[in-house]
């Protein structure tokens, strides 16, 4: 088969990883296709994969930028799929649809949050999709009839402990792993879908410090840029070695979404703090079903900083999160297998 993969995201690139590394060891021809995104390229970079960037110019945040880079993005796809004829399309970018659906070939949204959470996406993308691909708790709207869910979340296709072990040699580059630390991040919220959500401030910012920089180490990691007085806890970290790093620590605090869901599946305490929280099916369920991290939102300030102090000095913390991610890991799936599988057996795959 020939199988394209299409990433947006830093994200992506680690769930389909192993899918992608399955998938040619089986024989099968691979296609990379990618738009600048963060540290995307630098990853794919050191993966060793070869891949294709659309759009290397990157695109404003604007609305018309984001709908101007969309177009762009379909058309030089198109033009690739013109030249190379996959033989299915999958990535969690509505791209993979739209050219699809104009070429015939059959295309896969794979997406982890629910329809009422990414509207814009939902409905550029899913419309033309043939299938979509999607947790159990996640929501797909009108669009349910083509969708496939499945025990498990993307974050599990790349930290099932059947793909990830921690190097604590790697978290020694950067940390004393034998020493305390807790992980602050900052993330830059600026998606289309991120309008209007608000996350840690300067002054929530200081306070977390306040209440941690007694219990032990701080390092603050960022998509935006910090204010002269959180420079000192900075912390630059390769981009393949951020899970090793994030294993290891006692807590982490941030209002980034994929990296509260890997402390959950990596059984480290997390506190999601952003107007999200209450919102998504999958970080829902290891908030309130494995209870494995905790959600406020920017009006439960004095609870948010409560529940930090209570985790980062809390006892035999590491020991009840342990037991908390076996009970999680014995009732999900490794995604990679599933989305490997998936491709790999479609469409007879969906009649068993």
């Amino acid at each position: 088969m020939k199988v394209l993969f299409f990433l947006g995201h830093p994200a992506h690139f680690h769930l389909f990883k192993n899918t992608i590394a399955d998938l040619r060891s089986g024989g099968n021809q691979v296609f990379i296709l990618n738009k600048k995104k963060d540290v995307l390229d630098d990853l794919l970079k050191k993966s060793g994969f070869d891949f294709y960037n659309v759009m290397p110019e990157g695109r404003k945040d604007s609305r018309i930028g984001i709908a101007t880079g969309l177009l762009k993005r379909d058309w030089r796809l198109f033009r690739f799929c013109l030249r190379h004829r996959p033989d299915i399309m999958t990535g969690t970018s509505a791209e993979i649809s739209h050219v699809g659906k104009l070429l015939g070939i059959p295309s896969v949204c794979v997406n982890e949050d629910d329809f009422n959470v990414v509207p814009l996406f939902s409905k550029l993308g899913y419309p033309w999709a043939t299938k979509i691909l999607a947790p159990d708790p996640c929501q797909t709207g009108k669009w349910e009839h083509k969708t496939i869910h499945y025990p498990g979340y993307h974050e599990l296709a790349y930290l099932h402990p059947d793909h990830f072990t921690p190097d604590r040699t790697i978290v020694s580059q950067y940390i004393d792993p034998d020493r305390n630390y807790f992980i602050i991040r900052f993330a830059k919220l600026t998606a289309h879908h991120d309008r209007g959500i608000r996350g840690i401030t300067t002054d929530i910012a200081q306070n977390l410090i306040d209440i941690l920089k007694d219990l032990g180490k701080i390092y603050i990691t960022s998509e935006r840029e910090l204010e002269p007085q959180f420079e000192p806890y900075r912390i630059s970290i390769k981009p393949e070695h951020m899970h090793d790093v994030m294993a290891l620590a006692a807590l982490y605090i941030g209002d980034s979404q994929t990296m509260a869901a890997e402390a959950g599946v990596l059984g480290v305490p997390f506190v999601r703090f952003n107007d999200f929280v209450g919102r998504i099916g999958y970080l829902n369920e290891l908030e309130l079903k494995y209870k494995l991290g905790f959600g406020f939102t920017p009006d439960q300030v004095d609870e948010m900083l409560s529940k930090v102090r209570e985790l980062a000095s809390g006892k035999n913390i590491k020991t009840e999160w342990t037991e908390k991610r076996t009970l999680m890991l014995s009732e999900k799936i490794n995604v990679a297998q599933f989305l490997t599988s998936f491709l790999e057996n479609y469409p007879d795959g969906l009649k068993s």
